[in-house]
């Protein structure tokens, strides 16, 4: 997971003054010390770790903070605001431009994943904003990166304007900008060569490009994985270009995170979106609060939420609702449930964005997925009847139950066991809810896996 051991120093770190009641000038002292050594780990430009220790000290040793009932906590605070303005304080959204079509430059080294992001933004524009985006395949020396671009395109189902490789790039730009007005796109992205490092044909071509066609937008791509040196590639294509975001890829991986937290505090880039995965869908606007809050094992409800929304069927939700309070959930309700919450990603990273989850003795906490197949397992070995009537799985069902799924019988009891106690537990929470008057809105209707 993104920032794992920096994350994990800050935490421990912040721990120690957590519940002081009295805060010294020392204790703050001791504490930056071990917060520079942690972000300095985790590769943050050295200029930007001085002036952040310098900023937080100098609010954490104010008055409002060592007079304050609980001093501890303020300096959290004043930690978690300044990592959340070192990252961009708010959310910056991607350009609409006033009049169709928005065009979008990606721009960035070989190797970084540009043209997996560039149709992870379309497929972004489309499923979240209702876009219709026309992707370009600007990149004419890697023979492999039109190929590339077309395969996803034909994988989203989604238009891709190529020219070939024998067609200058400005003008397969030119002509796509063309091409996209008479379609009614109202986005184009272009896919622009990279390099394996910056000179000077390489910007030329893109300040060509950037000429022909004036864009709205130019996302540059850079690997996580580079640290430091992804903070340096984007100070050179700012230079050059007028860099107007950024897009962090490999965010997933085992990454310290530095360039995270320097690229906006040295090039003033804001950072528009993060891909946190390699499936066409792991593409994740980028919220500085959120980032900041995860970091300090506060944790992220609210992209749990959006997870939940973009993954869960409304009306399914509803109807699931609907058979919990009346004791109609099966077996097959169940097995549905389970998959809307495996397309939400790796079950780690979820419980990672909820607070406390970071907390000592939860930190190291595992979820084994397998755990989840072995579970599936059981009831696909079911047969329609028990899937809908648990009660009639006496012994010998239990017994062809635990041989079909390759477990135990044992297994199998406590699946059916937990199963009844999961659906007592839910009619009841709803009954309360509904009691209550609480509005229930889209999401897994209180849905629980039963481990």
């Amino acid at each position: 997971m993104a920032f794992e051991g920096l994350a994990a120093r800050l935490q421990d770190t912040l721990t120690k003054i957590r519940g002081k009641g009295k805060v010294s000038e020392q204790d703050v002292k001791d504490m930056m010390r071990e917060v520079r050594l942690a972000l300095l780990e985790a590769d943050v430009n050295f200029k930007v770790v001085k002036q952040f220790i310098a900023s937080v000290k100098e609010k954490a040793l104010g008055q409002e903070v060592m007079k304050s009932l609980t001093p501890g906590q303020q300096v959290i605070k004043v930690v978690n605001e300044e990592l959340t303005a070192l990252m961009g304080s708010e959310q910056s959204k991607i350009a609409v431009a006033p009049k169709a079509p928005t065009i979008v430059m990606m721009v960035g080294l070989q190797g970084a994943g540009k043209t997996t992001t560039t149709a992870k933004l379309a497929n972004h524009l489309r499923k979240n904003h209702n876009r219709k985006p026309l992707l370009v395949a600007c990149d004419i020396y890697r023979p492999a990166a039109i190929k590339q671009l077309e395969t996803l395109g034909k994988q989203l189902d989604m238009p891709v304007f190529s020219l070939g490789d024998q067609v200058s790039p400005v003008e397969i730009a030119k002509q796509a900008v063309q091409k996209a007005k008479e379609e009614h796109h109202d986005y184009v992205i272009l896919d622009t060569a990279g390099r394996l490092h910056i000179d000077e044909t390489l910007m030329k071509e893109l300040t060509d490009i950037k000429e022909m066609v004036k864009p709205d937008e130019i996302l540059l791509v850079v690997d996580s994985m580079t640290g430091q040196d992804a903070v340096n590639v984007a100070e050179s294509f700012n230079e050059q270009l007028d860099v107007t975001g950024a897009v962090l890829t490999k965010l997933d991986g085992d990454t310290r995170g530095g360039a995270a937290i320097s690229i906006k505090a040295v090039t003033n880039t804001p950072i528009k979106f993060a891909g946190m995965g390699e499936k066409i869908d792991q593409l994740e606007p980028f919220h500085p609060q959120r980032m900041a809050s995860r970091i300090l094992g506060m944790g992220d409800v609210l992209s749990l939420i959006e997870k939940a929304q973009t993954n869960v069927d409304e009306e399914k939700a509803k109807e699931l609702e609907k058979k919990l309070r009346t004791m109609d959930f099966t077996f097959d309700d169940f097995l549905e449930q389970l998959e809307q919450v495996k397309s939400m990603g790796p079950l780690e990273d979820l419980l990672g964005m909820m607070p406390g989850m970071n907390k000592k003795g939860m930190k190291d906490l595992k979820v084994d997925e397998h755990q989840l197949v072995r579970v599936e397992a059981i009831v696909k070995s079911m047969t329609p009847l028990e899937k809908r009537d648990p009660a009639v799985i006496n012994g010998s069902r239990r017994k062809r139950i635990a041989k079909g799924s390759g477990t135990t019988i044992q297994d199998v009891n406590r699946l059916l066991k937990q199963f009844e106690d999961m659906k007592k537990m839910m009619k009841q929470m709803t009954g309360m809810q509904a009691g209550k008057g609480k509005k229930r809105g889209k999401g897994l209707g209180g849905f629980k896996l039963p481990f």
